[in-house]
């Protein structure tokens, strides 16, 4: 920014997440010469009720991100009591899963080659490999 431009930001919480992140961009701003153009009203942050008005913006702003996180994690906690909300679906069902770990057993057949044959990334066949129930195959004791 040189002197005298204007940071135009939309919405306060695009500007900054929290209250000291936009005390730091305000002094940032002030050390430039710069001001803050939010939701179309231009504020000079030099100005002492200015810099009051953006610190009482910020702290409502970060208020309001603090609500949605509260309110997510509630709503995530209901959906998993319900049973609603599993994570991220597995590639491989466990039959499948036991079928590449006896496959990869043999010697036969390469991670790649793997990959490959159960239509998955490498990455995948890796993270199959490495889970505790696939150390062993089924039907063979430990």
């Amino acid at each position: 920014m040189r002197a005298g431009d204007a940071l135009m930001v939309p919405k306060l919480d695009r500007l900054a997440r929290s209250v000291p992140d936009a005390r730091d961009i305000g002094d940032s701003l002030v050390a430039r010469s710069g001001r803050l153009s939010l939701g179309g009203s231009l504020y000079a942050l030099a100005d002492p009720r200015s810099k009051m008005f953006f610190s009482i913006l910020a702290t409502f702003a970060e208020f309001e991100v603090d609500l949605l996180r509260l309110r997510t994690r509630e709503r995530m906690a209901v959906a998993r009591a319900k049973g609603k909300l599993k994570g991220k679906q597995l590639k491989l069902t466990a039959r499948q899963q036991a079928h590449l770990v006896e496959q990869h057993a043999t010697g036969e057949h390469s991670i790649a080659d793997l990959a490959e044959l159960f239509s998955i990334r490498q990455a995948t066949v890796h993270r199959v490999m490495e889970r505790p129930t696939a150390a062993t195959p089924p039907g063979t004791s430990a």
